[in-house]
């Protein structure tokens, strides 16, 4: 292999490993929401850095499971949900 080769597969093998790295440090966060929508109940958990950030993608994903269309999914993160976070 010519030295290009080894360079450019040490730099790909850096970015592999700092992907991996970083994946498992995700969160500092974790919290569940549960929302009622339409008579249909979901609940979901994320980890995430801050809570505000965590909660909304929580938020967001519970009412994907109950809801369909854009205007039922602005309708249900704009609800009061229940919502609960624990620092990790």
């Amino acid at each position: 292999m010519r030295r290009t080769s080894w360079v450019a597969l040490g730099v790909l093998g850096a970015i592999g490993g700092f992907v991996v790295y970083s994946s498992f440090s995700v969160g500092g966060v974790r919290c569940e929401v549960c929302v009622d929508f339409d008579g249909a109940r979901a609940c979901r958990t994320v980890d995430g850095s801050t809570e505000q950030d965590t909660l909304a993608a929580a938020r967001t994903n519970a009412c994907a499971q109950v809801t369909s269309g854009v205007t039922n999914m602005l309708a249900c993160e704009r609800m009061v949900s229940r919502s609960r976070c624990d620092p990790r």
